[in-house]
């Protein structure tokens, strides 16, 4: 019983932060303001891009791993998108596709550095964090770029709005509809192929998996490339929904995403954790921002709160039973 309860201990607890939040929503003509359908759906929007940064940084949390670099990253990833699209002129799957390359190019060079040199992960992601910053900052020429609309030279085409619109009858935001995709197919291959093993191999005992003769190095780069990927994927979104491309954006998403995948239930040793922890653990976070703002709680009292949250949760893996996965 107590093994079952710490494992899906993120989903009890969202259930546990959405209950309170209801308990403790205001009310307004009689009807509840954090179960209004507008409300639940600009929780998940708003935590679309940590979300999406938090499933990449799953897989490298589970390798035993960490990427610090990930904020930096979807910083340099709006900025490229921006300057592409408006400075450019290029089309919006072109644009897309090289800011995805980028992200990935960069992931795949820090699990390269970290694998073959076997420098720590903090360090090689610490310092990729500095070098995704300065590129932005050198790309963009150190200044926000706006994303204006429109067939004209200097204007980004129009479907590129599309990632801050809405669908099914304009409820549902499409960064929501990325998140989800992104979470679903990360989910399957964490659940039914070989190299989900190898991960959770390397993380449980990287010796061990090396001696059974998982190819940890190519494992681990993969991943690094696969949490680049996904940053530069939340950059795209992050200057879809705002128009903006900007070279300090994302600064301190690292630590959200970290948290995410702390309080879904991930070691940070490695070897353990799911992606739909993180989820939870993300869509907690957002449910826990929401009731606070909709109270008028002081934003620092807010950051005390999930810090707490998060120590919360760390703590609760120290009890963990060995036994659970």
């Amino acid at each position: 019983m107590i093994a079952w309860l710490f494992r899906f201990q993120s989903l009890f607890g969202l259930v546990l932060v959405f209950v309170a939040a209801v308990v403790f929503s205001p009310v307004r003509d009689g009807e509840l303001l954090f179960l209004d359908s507008g409300n639940l759906f600009n929780v998940v929007r708003a935590m679309s891009e940590i979300g999406i940064l938090a499933v990449g940084m799953t897989f490298v949390i589970l390798v035993g791993g960490i990427d610090l670099s990930v904020g930096s990253v979807l910083g340099l990833a709006s900025v490229g998108a921006a300057v592409l699209l408006v400075r450019q002129d290029f089309g919006v799957l072109p644009a897309v596709l090289v800011v995805l390359a980028a992200g990935l190019v960069f992931g795949l060079l820090q699990g390269v550095v970290t694998a073959k040199l076997g420098i720590q992960a903090f360090i090689v992601t610490l310092a990729g964090m500095q070098i995704a910053r300065a590129l932005a900052r050198i790309w963009s020429g150190g200044q926000g770029v706006e994303i204006a609309y429109g067939d004209a030279p200097g204007r980004a085409p129009m479907a590129f709005s599309l990632l801050g619109e809405r669908t099914f009858n304009g409820l549902v935001p499409i960064p929501a509809l990325i998140f989800a995709v992104v979470a679903g197919l990360a989910a399957l291959l964490l659940r039914v192929t070989a190299f989900s093993r190898h991960v959770y191999a390397i993380g449980g005992n990287e010796k061990a998996a090396r001696l059974s003769g998982v190819p940890v190095n190519r494992v681990k780069i993969l991943v690094f490339g696969l949490c680049g990927l996904l940053a530069a994927l939340a950059g795209i979104v992050h200057a879809g929904q705002l128009n903006y491309g900007g070279p300090n954006d994302g600064s301190m998403a690292e630590l959200d995403a970290i948290a995410a995948v702390v309080i879904g239930g991930a070691g940070l040793s490695g070897g353990r954790g799911t992606v739909v922890g993180t989820v939870a653990g993300a869509l907690l976070v957002g449910v826990l921002r929401n009731i606070l703002t909709l109270n008028n709680v002081d934003s620092n009292v807010q950051l005390l709160i999930i810090g707490l949250v998060i120590v919360a949760a760390a703590g609760l893996q120290r009890l963990r039973p060995a036994a659970v996965g």
